[in-house]
């Protein structure tokens, strides 16, 4: 299906990420050439056996790649690839499920300690060069984790990994999956979709891991918010739409929920005069729970060990998604 090692050609196509130069440390003696925006893209994809890519993707550069046979995605997510399309070109694609699943569980585990510890807060009193006094007001101390119930929303690798995390801080861990027989996966307990409304109230944590499906988006909005605890915290690493913004807005404004950290948003980057950049009960970080120093490595990974499938032979790529 692919040409030999000494004939292939990679292209790796993002507007960031240091994917070639991750890969020529690995001195595989691969054919290798990068591009930092679409135009180049276009220009240099008629080379490409194998493109290395995710938000440059369109539909449309099929009809530029006449030789292209395999995608491995840069990201997690493959909502931007168009699969009967890839199919019908005999192009096969992979994701990057996995990738980040340590890094995006460790973040999730830092917005949780964050909020506890009321550490926004105390950076915004740094830059004013506030000492804060002690408080007689107990809701407005910073709060201990040990005891509390997490409830975790997609107990897949992100979500298993944050439940391991949570259960070093004595965290009571309540896992939702789309098939529970999966397994607890970290968690004290496990349970479907379908029991979100009758866990929400027992959490003082609500964390989104979930991929974006047409079971999620919009997964928690104004109901779902209503039933959290007033003193609950939100935290989002999965996708934005998964929450309904306005109603997360409307609900920490009204003091619904105490608070919520965001990692992702509806429309990216969020717009400037979003409500959400100026509310004291958010923290905002911008897409960023999955990027870590390590992340090109951990595609390369994925990137060799599906090459040498294909070499080989073999029908399933790690991570098929065509």
């Amino acid at each position: 299906m692919l040409p030999a090692k000494d004939a292939l050609t990679i292209c790796f196509a993002h507007a960031a990420y240091r994917m070639q130069d991750r890969f020529a440390l690995r001195g595989t003696g691969i054919r290798s050439i990068e591009v930092r925006d679409r135009a180049a893209l276009d220009a240099g994809l008629a080379e490409a056996d194998v493109l290395v890519v995710s938000g440059l993707w369109n539909d449309a550069l099929i009809q530029r790649a006449p030789k292209l046979r395999f995608i491995q995605s840069i990201s997690a997510g493959v909502d931007q690839y168009g699969k009967d399309a890839l199919r019908a070109a005999g192009i096969r694609l992979a994701s990057a499920q996995g990738a980040n699943a340590r890094a995006v569980s460790e973040h999730a585990m830092a917005l949780i300690l964050a909020l506890s510890r009321l550490l926004p807060e105390a950076r915004d009193n740094q830059a004013k060069r506030v000492w804060r006094g002690m408080i007689g007001d107990l809701a407005r101390r910073e709060d201990e984790l040990g005891g509390k119930t997490l409830l975790i929303v997609g107990l897949g690798r992100i979500g298993g990994r944050l439940a391991q995390l949570a259960k070093a801080f004595d965290l009571k861990v309540i896992g939702i999956r789309r098939d529970p027989s999966g397994g607890r996966n970290g968690a004290d307990e496990v349970h479907g979709l379908d029991r979100l409304k009758v866990l929400l109230p027992q959490a003082d944590v609500v964390a989104l891991t979930c991929p974006l499906t047409p079971e999620t988006e919009g997964l928690i909005g104004a109901e779902a918010l209503a039933l959290m605890k007033p003193s609950a915290h939100l935290i989002n690493v999965a996708r934005g739409r998964v929450c309904v913004e306005a109603a997360v807005i409307e609900a920490l404004a009204q003091g619904r929920i105490a608070g919520a950290a965001l990692d992702c948003t509806e429309v990216e980057p969020l717009a400037a005069d979003s409500p959400l950049w100026a509310m004291p009960n958010v923290l905002i970080t911008p897409h960023t729970a999955g990027e870590t120093r390590r992340y090109e490595d951990n595609v390369i990974d994925l990137l060799l060990e599906n090459l040498g499938r294909l070499w080989r032979g073999e029908n399933a790529l790690k991570n098929q998604i065509v």
